[in-house]
């Protein structure tokens, strides 16, 4: 046991311990067929509510994409597309670790690395990278071979959204999921009817219900607050994205909009959207093919509140 070789990075082994698109649509035909059937959808469109589901896992530099099995056979056994991976319990001691190690929630999605950084030990480790790979909840995205660097991001949105549901007390410091996920579920609906007012409106009503909680005094903390919120709406939802001229805060993108939206704390939602403006943001999204929204908002240090906002 002294000469054992580490296999997992192998490409030759990349798809030891998963299911293969390959063995999804040849050897589980009939299971997705079954599938089709309960969803009342075609074979082609199953197989993309999986792939967006389960799909997404690499192991490797070169290696094909990998479905989640555990997930996958619950949902062939349920005819039911559901987030199964989160059904055994809430992953506890990930949010120690995000707390030990300072993480924000919108800190753990797409970023550079080296294999070195997490393909490593996690009894000794430095940074939460190993235990968020080895765990499941990033994967390998991209390999860029000239200087041997990977892209590492959340695999599907079954594990973004029983992440960022599980994260909702963790930015919240509020016990009670459920009323967090009816104000994720309305904000979503109000974003498809395009009232943002709605949206903000059913945030602050929200906010209010809170218990007076510690560490709330900076930007950040509702910058973490938004991103939870609006990744468990499933739509694409970046923060600090950079463009020519400075760094939004979010951007968010809906069926039908893509919305800009600067934060500030003690300051007005008049100036946030001034900043929009000056640095020229909406610049960088002009060709996203879809109207673009601009969105100050204002949080107060003493309300620990949305105290403003305004749209354009």
């Amino acid at each position: 046991l002294n000469n054992l070789m580490n296999i997992s990075m192998m490409p030759q082994y990349a798809d030891i311990c998963g299911i293969s698109g390959e063995e999804l649509r040849e050897q589980m035909r009939e299971d997705v067929e079954s599938l089709s059937r309960k969803l009342d959808l075609t074979i082609g469109a199953t197989i993309e509510k999986l792939k967006e589901n389960y799909d997404g896992y690499k192991f490797a530099s070169e290696s094909p994409d990998i479905y989640n099995p555990f997930s996958l056979m619950k949902a062939f056994a349920s005819g039911i597309l559901k987030d199964y991976w989160f059904e055994s319990g809430t992953p506890s001691f990930l949010l120690e670790s995000m707390r030990r190690f300072g993480v924000r929630p919108q800190e753990i999605g797409r970023q550079d690395a080296w294999a070195s950084s997490f393909d490593a030990p996690t009894e000794n480790m430095t940074s939460i990278i190993p235990l968020l790979y080895q765990s499941g909840y990033l994967t390998i995205k991209g390999y860029n071979p000239v200087i041997d660097r990977y892209v590492l991001d959340i695999p599907n949105r079954e594990v973004r959204t029983g992440l960022m549901n599980s994260m909702l007390p963790y930015v919240m410091d509020f016990a009670v999921v459920t009323p967090a996920q009816n104000l994720v579920s309305n904000m979503y609906l109000a974003f498809l009817d395009n009232d943002t007012d709605k949206v903000f409106t059913l945030l602050q009503t929200f906010l209010g219900t809170i218990p007076y909680t510690e560490n709330t005094n900076y930007e950040g903390h509702y910058q973490s607050l938004l991103f939870v919120v609006f990744s468990l709406m499933c739509r694409y939802v970046e923060v600090e994205v950079h463009t020519p001229r400075g760094r939004v805060d979010i951007v968010l993108e809906t069926q039908n909009k893509l919305y800009i939206i600067e934060l500030k704390l003690d300051k007005s939602a008049r100036f946030a959207l001034e900043q929009i403006d000056l640095k020229d943001y909406d610049e960088r999204f002009a060709l996203c093919g879809k109207p673009v929204v601009k969105v100050g908002v204002n949080f107060s240090s003493e309300t620990r509140n949305v105290s403003g906002w305004e749209v354009m």
